[in-house]
C-alpha cells in the first residue's frame, strides 16, 4: 500500500500494518480500510455505488 491511500471510513493514511483493500461487493470499486476501523467494525460506504458494509 502506498502512503497516499486513505481509509474509506475515516480517511486515515493507510501506512500501518493490518490495513487492507478489497473490491466492493456490489460494484468491485476498490475499498480501503485501516486497521482501527477493521478492528472496531466501523462501517464504510463505497464512494462509487453507495454500498454500505460493516
Amino acid at each position: 500500500m502506498t502512503a497516499r491511500e486513505r481509509c474509506t471510513s475515516c480517511n486515515a493514511t493507510l501506512a500501518e500494518e493490518g490495513s487492507t483493500r478489497f473490491p466492493c461487493p456490489s460494484c468491485a470499486h476498490q475499498v480501503s480500510r485501516c486497521y482501527r476501523c477493521r478492528e472496531q467494525s466501523i462501517g464504510y460506504t463505497c464512494p462509487k455505488c453507495g454500498f454500505q458494509g460493516p
